[in-house]
């Protein structure tokens, strides 16, 4: 399994970005994640599709971004919108066939993971 991440970038309050998540050699039972760890802070969950099926989200960005997912393309995304500084932070795609719901917001649950993006909010 290989997952690459990209699209981060520099974008004042209140803008948008959308990060891709390319992945190789999984299928749609895995969970696939966004996690993110600002400076100084541990690495925190953001979103996970489990296993193709339901979509969740942290309470901190709940109504803000958006978490597709493209089996065929093998491709994640994670489309953020109304970014706010505390945003700031590395964004990370992991994936792992062994989740369980309970454990999809746990860092160390997951096997795989992608070199991450940096996303900076920022005026």
């Amino acid at each position: 399994v290989q997952l690459q991440a990209s699209g981060g970038g520099q974008v004042q309050p209140g803008g948008s970005l959308r990060l891709s998540c390319a992945a190789s050699g999984i299928s749609s039972r895995y969970t696939v994640a966004w996690f993110r760890q600002a400076p100084g802070k541990e690495r925190e969950f953001v979103a996970a599709s489990f296993r193709n099926t339901n979509i969740y989200y942290a309470d901190a960005v709940k109504g803000r971004f958006t978490l597709s997912r493209d089996n065929a393309k093998n491709t994640v995304w994670l489309q953020m919108n109304s970014l706010k500084p505390e945003d700031t932070a590395i964004y990370y795609c992991a994936a792992d066939a062994r989740l369980t719901m309970s454990s999809i917001r746990i860092v160390n649950q997951y096997d795989y993971w992608g070199q991450g993006t940096q996303v900076t909010v920022s005026s």
